[in-house]
């Protein structure tokens, strides 16, 4: 993968540009793929942006929103798009099974592909990108290649809420440890361009549905397990369990992060039935690598102290496996 840069001249004359991210997509995949849409079509490129699957609600709110393609409702728009287009971008993502549908179609694409992501151990599939897993997110990498190109004062307030809206979701409101000084400063230049942070704050974190938080006490008190010889807690959730609370797209975003709230609990898991297989969901406290235990135990990975994987065996099959292995593992 060559450096970025390189492929600015690539940028100098209006082209077809596809954009996309990984499936499931959250505040960090949706806000900067529209960063860099809106971005995009400020410098005079025709962009089509798309999503390989559903939108939770509470990102339905995030200017640009409109114009995303759903790959699960409109697959013949976005191949299109795909196949049509003369440079492709691969936001919060490094390894095409993370799109799931789109997976085989970017494979055999023969475009250039560009990266702008910052998890670990990307695939050897791109011809130019950044990928650093230091940054605190990939719309902090969205506004760094705006600035690269010298266009920071193309950043309006919808660019501006885009970014923040990924910023803010993947450092936990600022509070993990990613979130460095240069985090701030890119929140402060937001804010001299008319950012209203607050706005963003209420429709990410205070629009729940009485349903979904009624689940939520229903997953704190009921399947919420803690191990406090190994550090650890558990929250699994069954397709049956789920669909008792009907539980919608998003509804499950931030479970994981609740067990890390209990005093000495450094590792947090959670584990949830599918339609097609079994996902989980790590998060970690300190020097315990989640995504080399992703890795290790369920063809996985991320980040340091948050990942995901999946497991081709049953639920309860799943579930068993994960409470033998604790005995294997310190979190500390």
């Amino acid at each position: 993968m060559r450096p970025i840069q390189d492929a600015f001249p690539l940028l100098q004359t209006p082209k077809k540009i596809f954009i996309t991210t990984h499936h499931k997509p959250d505040g960090d995949a949706i806000g900067s793929m529209l960063a860099l849409y809106h971005y995009l079509v400020k410098k005079g490129h025709h962009v089509t942006a798309v999503s390989p699957g559903e939108l939770p609600d509470f990102l339905l709110w995030i200017p640009g929103v409109n114009i995303l393609l759903n790959y699960e409702s409109e697959p013949k728009d976005a191949l299109e798009a795909l196949s049509s287009c003369d440079i492709i971008f691969g936001l919060d993502f490094n390894s095409f099974g993370r799109t799931k549908h789109l997976e085989k179609a970017l494979a055999e694409a023969r475009q250039p592909k560009i990266l702008i992501d910052h998890h670990l151990l990307p695939d050897p599939v791109w011809d130019y990108g950044m990928s650093i897993p230091e940054k605190s997110s990939t719309s902090e990498m969205v506004y760094d290649f705006i600035n690269m190109n010298n266009d920071n004062a193309l950043i309006d307030k919808d660019i501006a809420a885009c970014i923040y809206t990924g910023v803010m979701t993947d450092t936990g409101s600022f509070r993990f440890p990613i979130t460095t000084a240069s985090v701030h400063e890119l929140v402060a230049d937001l804010k001299h361009k008319g950012l209203n942070h607050s706005l963003i704050h209420d429709e990410v974190y205070d629009s729940w549905t009485i349903g979904r938080m009624r689940f939520l006490g229903y997953v704190l008190v009921d399947k919420m397990e803690i191990f406090p010889k190994y550090n650890a807690g558990l929250i699994s959730l069954t397709r049956k369990e789920m669909n008792l609370f009907n539980v919608r797209n998003g509804d499950t975003e931030g479970l994981v992060n609740y067990p890390l709230s209990i005093s000495g609990v450094r590792f947090a898991t959670l584990i949830t039935e599918r339609s097609d297989e079994v996902k989980l969901s790590f998060r970690s406290k300190g020097d315990f690598d989640v995504s080399a235990f992703a890795r290790q135990y369920f063809d996985g990975g991320g980040h340091f102290n948050a990942s995901g994987g999946r497991s081709k065996t049953s639920f309860i099959e799943t579930v068993a496996y994960f409470k033998k292995i604790l005995s294997d593992i310190h979190p500390r």
